[in-house]
């Protein structure tokens, strides 16, 4: 199988003038397809799961007072809670 010299890709001032060039340029003479190429994911936002929680009245109450004086959703105000807590508890885990 013949090796093709791949081009480069040259440099873009805006979005606008990279979505015009491969509008009109062929990927197949910039990148080799012929192999696979391995990537991260990792940074990509996690899978979330929903789940049930039944919480005291009052507790929910005092939650939603202070997402409300923080001007956030109080849902995302809980994930923040709990995220702060498991990583407290697993650094007191291994020290």
């Amino acid at each position: 199988m013949k090796k093709t010299k791949l081009k480069s890709i040259p440099k873009f001032k805006n979005e606008d003038e990279e979505r015009n060039f491969w509008n009109s340029h062929d990927t197949t003479e910039y990148f080799d397809t012929s192999k696979p190429v391995g990537f991260d994911l990792s940074k990509l936002k996690p899978t979330t799961e929903t789940i049930s929680l039944r919480l005291p009245a009052y507790l929910l109450m005092r939650i939603k007072e202070i997402a409300n004086s923080r001007d956030v959703p109080y849902q995302s105000l809980m994930k923040i809670f709990l995220a702060e807590r498991v990583e407290k508890e697993l650094r007191t885990k291994t020290t």
